[in-house]
């Protein structure tokens, strides 16, 4: 039986890490009758370290709750899991391809800039950096499909 640091180093995690996952339900300590401390067994450290192993790759405290439990009642959770990681790395895909656009459009604005003077706000401007930073591009996009001369 482990105490609460001792788990915590063991799984190389804080003790706070230990101490969360048994109030969400994760592990489940017994209390020591001589002192009050909670005493985790070698079921706990596994849990312990699956739930790190799973936050690594992304599945959240509750999908780590849903898949523990499927275990606990003698299911196997591995459908669960595939199902719920393509749903992940799929939108992992979407935010990576977001942050490259983002990247992109911030590389563009920094090149624009540099060659920008300051401006002070007049009434009509607050920052000409931002307020301008894609004028060309926006009239480009404006006028291509509008021939209506």
């Amino acid at each position: 039986m482990l105490k609460v640091s001792e788990l915590a180093k063991r799984a190389g995690v804080s003790a706070d890490t230990v101490r969360f996952y048994t109030r969400q339900g994760l592990l489940s300590p017994e209390r020591d009758p001589d002192n009050g401390y909670q005493l985790y067994r070698d079921q706990d450290f596994q849990r312990l370290v699956f739930a790190k192993k799973a936050r690594q790759l992304g599945f959240t405290l509750k999908e780590i709750q849903d898949i523990l439990g499927e275990a606990d009642a003698s299911h196997s959770p591995c459908p669960m899991v595939r199902d719920l990681f393509e749903r992940k790395f799929a939108e992992v895909e979407s935010q990576i391809a977001e942050l490259t656009a983002l990247r992109d459009r911030m590389a563009d604005a920094m090149t624009v800039w540099s060659e920008m003077p300051d401006g002070t706000p007049d009434g009509h401007t607050i920052c000409r950096l931002i307020e301008h930073w894609n004028d060309t591009e926006a009239a480009t996009r404006c006028c291509e499909g509008n021939n209506h001369d």
